[in-house]
Formats: structure tokens, C-alpha cells, sequence
């Protein structure tokens, strides 16, 4: 099958959606498709240094085109991009299918030229699309409306997740296909252990919204012997450094981490703290459990599709700062806890979450819809104010 796989933002972007594109990708070659990837990014230095940016680098097997978003590093203006990528994918066909990720803007663009290519057109609710897109303006709710109503198939990572999308615009539940996130746990393994103080690492986008202030504010109550790292870049890097010197807390920023380095960091540390207000379905939590580390989290979207509290991780309230620093002194002083939690979510990894099984559900999708092409919908929307237009970065 030839396969055109649009994508938000890819490596060297800091993004669970990288990941995701980067293993989708390998399997659909492993499987023997034929596969273009179409993949914004962000060139001005600005821009860059909150996420990351550049043209995307080769994935053997992939024709990869890189679509510098123009309009969003101008003004937000998400329009003049969809366009682009719309022509972008009509010229590099022909295709038998069209995935996107991330329901606006990627997902938009990729139905306009399904559309117009007569082909059928998958689109994956992965984050803040199914998070808050949507309810910034009216363009943008329209626009996801019809995404997720119009699609020929639309996938999603959880049932958290996808009942908070129909909370929150209203698309009915059988609308969606559950495919839970993945993690490639021949590249993420289990270290030997280490004794000395408990290694704490916070990985992934330095985002007040994935809890990482939260998470600096629990480190002072902590008692015991312990280490933190904080790893990666993100909106709120500056504030959370200036946070830790403001309490006196000694954590090592360790800034981005190449997908290839990632695999150590994990080994190099004992637990892991994601204390994160909602996720599509979280890539470093799984990455963690296959590199054998106990995880501290939350009780939210997409968090809630993986993890149990006490059996295969702690749970506490987003934003409740005294609850995380009582999970985190647990894991701090009980070493058996530690194991116990760490085993459980390994053993979980490679049963349920390997990229193998995951890559052949979608396949699966794909091939339902082959001969399905995309319906007509109106592709017209209002211009309205939005609060995203002055911060593309945090659509």
C-alpha cells in the first residue's frame, strides 16, 4: 500500500508525536508499503529552541518532505500552511491512503486532499488536539468538529481520552477506533540498578501542563537520599530553572535528548515523574516501564488508560503538590515498592503496548478503508480570533 503519513512535528521536535511517527513509520516499511511522510517544522531559532525544529532527518525506507510552517511562525497563520501541505501532498502521489496526525492542523490538510484526491483519509487524536484545539476559537472548533465527524476513521489512544473529545465537542464515542499508544521495547530495556541515592528523572516536554513545576515544588518535602533530572526543552524550561534555584533544590537540567541517547537516560535512573495534567497517551510513561523504572503520575486522560495506581504505578490528583511529595518519598524509601512497581510495568510493556501488535491494528484500519474514499464536507470556515494565532508552538 502506498501510504502518505502526514505529521505535525517529527524529530528533531521534542514530541510524543515524533516518537509515534518514527515507529508507525518503521513498521509500515517492515510491512512493505510504500510510505511518504509529510512533516512540518519550525525554522526560526525562536521557535526552535521552545521545541525543537529543522527539516526532519532521513527514516531509512521513507521518503521523507519537510514543510517549513511558515504561517505559523508568522502570525499564526495556520491557513497559509494547510494549504501548502494540502499541495504538498496532491504532488507527491499517488497514495492509496492518506494518515495524519493531530486533528488540526495536520488533520485538516489531510482531509482537503483526500478529498480532492479521491482517497480515504485516517487522522489520529494524539494530544492537545483532543486536549484543547477546539475550544481556542470557532475556526478551530468547526474545524475539529468536521475532522472528527468526517474522517474515515478516526483513532485515538484511550477511553479517557476519547470521552473527554465527546465531553468536550460533542463526537459521538463509536466515532472512534482505540489504539493504544506503543513503545519499542527492543530499544528501550531495563538497566543493571545502581545503589547509592534514588535517581529521579523527569523527561520529555518542560511544560507546566505535563506538571514539571509541580513536580520541582514536591522535590523540598522530600526527605532521604535522592537525585532529580529534569530532561528536554519546552515553553517553560526558563521557569522551571529559575523555580529550582528559588527553592534551593539541586536538579540537574539536562536540556534535549536525542532519540538514540534517550534508551541510557533511562537506565541511569531509578523512577520516573510524570505528573502531568493529561496526555493523548504518554510515550515516556511507556518508555519508562520498558526501561524497568517505577512511575509516578496522574490521575488523568490518557494517564488513566495505562497505568493503576499501586500496581503498576502511583496515581495522585493533578496539581495536588503535597500528594506527589508523599508518592515521591515512598518511592524514595521503600526499595521493594520500587521493584515491585517497575516489574509490574515491564511485564505490561512487552504484552500489550509492542509496536508490532499497535502497527498491525492500524494496518488493519487502513485496509477496511481502502476502497472508502473521502466524503465530501465544507471547507469553508470563519476567520475568528484565537489565542493560539500569538503561540502556534502550544496548538
Amino acid at each position: 500500500m502506498r501510504v502518505c503519513f502526514v505529521s505535525r512535528r517529527f524529530f528533531p521536535a521534542i514530541s510524543g508525536m515524533s516518537i509515534y511517527a518514527l515507529n508507525l513509520l518503521r513498521q509500515l516499511v517492515a510491512g512493505g508499503h510504500e510510505v511518504t511522510m509529510v512533516s512540518q517544522y519550525y525554522g526560526a531559532p525562536a521557535k526552535r529552541r521552545v521545541y525543537g525544529g529543522g527539516p526532519p532527518p532521513p527514516v531509512p525506507g521513507v521518503r521523507v518532505i519537510g514543510l517549513e510552517a511558515l504561517g505559523e511562525q508568522d502570525g499564526g497563520d495556520f491557513e497559509r500552511d494547510i494549504t501548502a501541505m494540502a499541495d504538498a501532498i496532491a504532488a507527491a502521489g499517488p497514495f492509496d491512503m492518506i494518515h495524519a496526525q493531530y486533528g488540526y492542523p495536520t488533520g485538516w490538510a489531510a482531509m482537503i486532499a483526500a478529498r480532492r484526491l479521491g482517497l480515504p483519509c485516517v487522522v489520529s487524536i494524539q494530544g492537545g488536539d483532543g486536549h484543547w484545539v477546539g475550544s481556542c476559537c470557532e475556526t478551530h472548533r468547526l474545524a475539529m468538529v468536521r475532522v472528527l465527524d468526517g474522517a474515515g476513521a478516526v483513532l485515538i489512544g484511550g477511553a479517557s481520552f476519547a470521552g473527554e473529545v465527546h465531553e468536550r465537542l460533542g463526537t459521538p464515542l463509536d466515532r472512534f477506533t482505540i489504539v493504544p499508544g506503543a513503545v519499542d521495547t527492543a530499544h528501550f530495556t531495563p538497566g543493571a540498578g545502581a545503589t547509592g541515592p534514588v535517581r529521579l528523572l523527569y523527561h520529555g516536554r518542560v511544560d507546566r501542563r505535563k506538571g514539571v513545576l509541580d513536580f520541582l515544588r514536591a522535590l523540598p518535602s522530600v526527605p532521604g537520599a535522592w537525585e532529580a533530572t529534569i530532561s528536554g526543552i519546552g515553553p517553560d524550561l526558563d521557569a522551571a530553572q529559575a523555580l529550582a534555584a528559588e527553592l534551593g533544590v539541586a536538579v540537574a537540567f539536562t536540556g534535549y535528548a536525542d532519540y538514540d541517547a534517550v534508551p541510557a537516560l533511562y537506565r541511569a535512573h531509578d523512577a520516573f515523574v510524570s505528573p502531568t495534567y493529561a496526555e493523548g497517551f504518554s510515550n515516556t510513561i511507556l518508555e519508562a516501564m520498558a526501561s524497568g523504572l517505577a512511575v509516578v503520575s496522574c490521575r488523568s486522560v490518557g494517564v488513566v488508560d495505562c497505568l493503576t495506581d499501586g500496581v503498576d504505578g502511583l496515581l495522585t490528583e493533578p496539581g495536588d503538590v503535597p500528594a506527589l511529595a508523599a508518592a515521591l518519598t515512598r518511592i524514595v524509601a521503600d526499595g521493594g515498592l520500587r521493584a515491585r512497581l517497575a516489574a509490574a510495568g515491564l511485564t505490561e510493556c512487552r504484552q500489550t503496548y509492542s509496536w508490532t501488535a499497535v502497527g498491525a491494528r492500524i494496518v488493519a484500519v487502513y485496509e477496511r478503508l481502502r476502497d472508502h474514499p473521502q466524503t465530501a464536507f465544507d471547507e469553508a470556515l470563519p476567520l475568528t480570533p484565537c489565542r493560539f494565532r500569538a503561540e502556534p508552538q502550544l496548538l
